[in-house]
């Protein structure tokens, strides 16, 4: 009994499924309506691709049963734009005169139907399917423009038969589709050209007379080829083991910055778009970057999807090329389970937030939702982004029912939770898998790592790993591109770099010995690594922005040695085992190249003699410590080997200077003086510094100066400062030209409102 109800339910599910096509199948038996159409611009094969309006709808009835012909009809169409292309004048010839007496296509659309349905009531038929030379004038023409100008389409236009496919169908060997046409097809049959020199009329006839020749002895054609145009864009994850077919993918550019998925596929109104196949492009900051990836059914609707190449969304034209499916997969294919099982909900709107505090509940976010917005089942609803160790990003996902619920939502944006206040705005499903995929595959210090392949010499005491100490002489640099080495830190640190202490870098490496993304820098005190921090934080290496903040030596040597840092503070290493071998002796030596991607694993960064910095006309130089990729190779293992920690579990506090190439300096310079003037040029002006309190956590540069319009100041008298966690503290020193100015910018300015919040200033003496 169990069987068969299964076996009837699935019986059903399949009946459902094939519904929708048997009932087109059986709405063209009646009568097909022979369709077709011009625009003002380019026709023929190029129909559509220059976005000019139609300005001439033609069409006929044929009554498939009796094989009869209704009244043949061709209206005129008056376009929004009162233009004709010469190419149009000529093929058609129609002038001006003739259009700007029609009727705007709504009315004509009212026509058509009023005409159809009239003729097939003294018909006696009841369903009818057009019928036209190409998919152009239905998909390219009638339905982008209907899409522009929010008209709403009678459900005719959403099924049609092809003729040139038809006849394929029917004699296989006249040719390729793509190369048949109304003449040759005709032709094929033994059927002469029509004669008729009117435009629109010829082709309609002629298609008229294909059609008849097809449904006759010997032929006997039944049309069953339907092709269907989609009411709307389905949403949908794609797996990264989903194969995607090059030929059916586009790169969309020039976007609008707040441009939804529904945009994109009304952008493509009367293309196919596959499932999910809509993947909006993010930039390193995780804000989407103007560029979107599509996806479509088959190859011919992406062929069709180029020709709109420079077409128009809204005022902005956007640029279409092809792409590949492996461009497509890397943006939108995702593995996560918990993002396909929030999105298995199918048929709700997405809602991206983004800015929360890190210490949002969901309870928190529903409240400030508020009930005019009900989030699809509650909590269940939002999808909060983590990193892998599980902090928050501050983005969130929310799934609303429908489009009320969702606008209701977005009038929420830039309203302040807590302290913050939040962007709410369109988001898709393809955005959220690759917003997961981007914060998951964030590089983390390694917290496990595999037992040792072979066993190494070790040190109990490192000669450079730093004494741990609370002073804050130390950044960590977070967010270094993968490829990043310590010639780009360097370049990244500019004048700062006179004051990295000697074995200074130390870069962090993950269980297989590759970048983790991770670095630390040791400062020569705790002033020169606040400014660092201050000065430094955000800057782009290789189109990536490197979060910099400060840290102590003791901060460092703990994460170092496997602990974590983050926000609440430090979390020491899983455990500290006695050592599995006895320590041993310092002992170095030398690694063979040819071995070297074999001991990656083991691989420290490499110190060699310093050499001096770049000169500039006006300073002396600051020799610097330098790093060259490819010196004679020597190890250092000098990690405490543990269960827990292979040796070495980081690099490269555990090397040793080189022989100094020829003419290379040994040395490090120390120039107090010019060190001192170096500081100075980035330091606030001491008697003009005023601190400004109670900004907004994504407060910029331009905001500042904005704010304080008027009172002299450059874009570097600004500072930001930045908390332990590399986020805005929400406070800035602002140096300004002379002390008199300070003091009246504090007396005018203090207490006034800036982006909703009131901001507090202090002269510093």
């Amino acid at each position: 009994m169990e069987l068969n109800q299964y076996l009837w339910i699935e019986h059903t599910q399949v009946l459902q499924q094939f519904l929708p096509l048997w009932s087109l199948m059986a709405s063209h038996s009646d009568t097909l309506v022979v369709f077709f159409g011009a625009t003002a611009g380019a026709n023929g094969g190029k129909l559509g691709s220059d976005e000019r309006e139609i300005i001439l709808l033609v069409w006929q009835i044929v009554d498939l049963h009796e094989k009869k012909v209704g009244k043949l009809q061709r209206c005129l169409v008056k376009p929004d734009t009162l233009e004709l292309a010469d190419q149009c004048k000529e093929e058609t010839g129609l002038t001006l005169e003739d259009i700007v007496a029609a009727e705007p296509l709504d009315k004509v659309l009212q026509q058509f139907q009023q005409s159809v349905s009239s003729e097939l009531k003294s018909l006696g038929r009841s369903s009818y399917t057009l019928c036209v030379n190409s998919p152009l004038v239905i998909r390219q023409a009638l339905h982008p423009e209907a899409s522009k100008k929010n008209l709403v389409l009678p459900e005719c236009f959403f099924s049609f038969v092809d003729v040139r496919k038809e006849f394929h169908k029917c004699c296989p060997n006249a040719g390729p589709v793509q190369k048949l046409t109304l003449d040759s097809m005709l032709e094929y049959v033994g059927l002469p050209a029509v004669s008729e020199q009117m435009f629109g009329v010829k082709e309609v006839r002629s298609m008229v007379q294909l059609t008849l020749c097809i449904l006759a002895e010997p032929h006997n054609h039944k049309f069953s080829c339907v092709e269907t145009v989609k009411y709307k864009f389905d949403s949908g994850t794609c797996s990264k083991t989903e194969p995607v077919d090059s030929e059916t993918v586009i790169r969309a550019r020039g976007l609008p910055w707040q441009s939804s998925d529904q945009d994109i596929a009304r952008f493509f109104k009367g293309l196919s778009i596959a499932k999910g196949g809509v993947a909006l492009c993010l930039n390193a900051q995780g804000r989407r970057n103007g560029e979107a990836l599509v996806r479509f059914i088959n190859s011919e609707h992406r062929d069709l999807a180029l020709e709109r190449h420079k077409h128009h969304m809204g005022s902005r034209y956007i640029e279409v090329y092809k792409a590949t499916g492996e461009e497509f997969l890397k943006i939108a294919g995702g593995t996560s389970n918990e993002v396909a099982q929030f999105l298995s909900k199918e048929n709700q709107v997405i809602i991206r937030m983004r800015g929360l505090p890190f210490t949002a509940t969901p309870q928190e976010v529903l409240s400030f939702l508020g009930p005019e917005s009900p989030v699809t089942d509650g909590a269940e609803g939002l999808l909060f982004v983590k990193y892998p160790d599980g902090r928050p990003t501050g983005d969130a996902f929310v799934l609303f029912s429908c489009e009320e619920y969702a606008q209701n939502a977005l009038k929420k944006h830039k309203q302040i939770l807590g302290k913050r206040y939040i962007e709410l705005f369109r988001s898709t499903a393809a955005e959220v898998q690759q917003v997961l995929n981007r914060y998951m595959s964030t590089p983390l210090i390694s917290t496990l790592p595999p037992s040792p392949i072979v066993p190494v010499p070790v040190l109990t005491t490192p000669p450079y790993l730093p004494a741990a100490s609370s002073t804050r002489d130390c950044v960590r640099l977070r967010g270094l591109p993968y490829t990043a080495g310590i010639e780009d830190i360097l370049e990244f640190m500019g004048e700062h770099t006179v004051d990295i202490k000697p074995h200074g870098v130390h870069m962090v490496l993950n269980q297989q010995g590759r970048p983790s993304g991770d670095a630390f820098i040791q400062m020569k005190s705790s002033e020169k690594a606040f400014m660092v921090a201050q000065k430094c934080h955000k800057k782009t290496m290789k189109d990536r922005y490197v979060e910099v903040f400060q840290c102590s030596t003791e901060e460092m040597s703990i994460v170092l040695m496997g602990g974590t840092l983050n926000r609440s503070g430090l979390s020491p290493p899983p455990c500290k085992l006695p050592c599995l071998s006895p320590p041993t002796a310092y002992a170095a030596f030398p690694t063979p190249p040819a071995i070297l991607s074999e001991a990656a694993l083991y691989q420290p960064p490499l110190l060699a003699a310093p050499r001096p910095a770049q000169t500039t006309a006006h300073t002396p130089a600051h020799t610097l410590a330098y790093y060259p990729h490819q010196p004679h190779l020597y190890m250092n293992m000098n990690m405490n080997y543990t269960a827990y920690y292979p040796s070495p579990p980081v690099s490269p506090s555990t090397v040793s200077y080189f022989a100094a190439p020829p003419g290379a300096v040994a040395a490090v310079a120390a120039q107090p003086h010019h060190a001192a003037a170096a500081a100075s040029s980035v330091l606030p002006q001491p008697g003009a510094l005023v601190r400004m309190q109670g900004l907004p956590y994504n407060t910029g540069v331009k905001d500042i100066l904005s704010f304080f319009q008027g009172y002299q100041l450059q874009p570097d008298a600004v500072l930001l400062l930045y908390n332990f966690s590399g986020q805005c503290s929400g406070e800035a020193l602002i140096t300004f030209p002379s002390e008199e100015i300070a003091r009246r910018a504090v007396a005018e300015r203090t207490n006034h409102p800036f982006y909703g919040q009131q901001v507090h200033l202090a002269f510093c003496n």
